[in-house]
C-alpha cells in the first residue's frame, strides 16, 4: 500500500516520540519493517518515500533510417527490415504504425470491376 509522505512523517514522529511498535501498528497500521524502511529512505534520499524514476525506452529502430530504407526499396518485406534493424517483424510493424508509414497498399476491387472481369 502506498502511503503519503506526510503520513509517513507523522508515523515516524509518533514512533520517535516514545511509542512502541505495537501502538504504532494500532494507530497507523504499519509494521516495524515499514518504519525501518522509511528511515532508511530518509537517510539515503531525504524523503520517507522513494522517488519513482520514470524509465524511457530506447527505440531500437531509428525513424530516419527506417524511412530511408523504405524509400530505397518501397517493396521491402517486414522480415527484411527486421533483419536490417536486428529486431522482430512485430517491432518493425509497430514502429511503422507509430510513424504512420504505410506501404504495399492493396486495391479493393469494386463491384463494377468484378462485373467487367467476370
Amino acid at each position: 500500500m502506498a502511503y503519503d509522505e506526510k503520513y509517513r512523517a507523522r508515523a515516524v514522529a509518533f514512533k520517535d516520540s516514545g511509542h512502541t511498535f505495537e501502538r504504532l501498528k494500532e494507530v497507523f497500521g504499519i509494521y516495524s519493517a515499514s518504519y525501518y524502511k522509511w528511515l532508511k529512505n530518509k537517510e539515503m534520499t531525504g524523503f520517507y518515500a522513494p522517488k519513482s524514476e520514470k524509465r524511457t525506452r530506447r527505440r531500437k529502430i531509428d525513424p530516419v533510417e527506417l524511412k530511408s530504407a523504405i524509400e530505397e526499396k518501397p517493396d521491402i518485406y517486414l522480415r527484411e527490415l527486421a533483419e536490417k534493424f536486428d529486431c522482430s517483424t512485430t517491432a518493425v510493424y509497430k514502429r511503422l504504425r507509430q510513424l504512420k508509414i504505410t506501404y504495399k497498399k492493396r486495391h479493393l476491387r469494386t463491384r463494377k470491376n468484378l462485373k467487367s472481369t467476370g
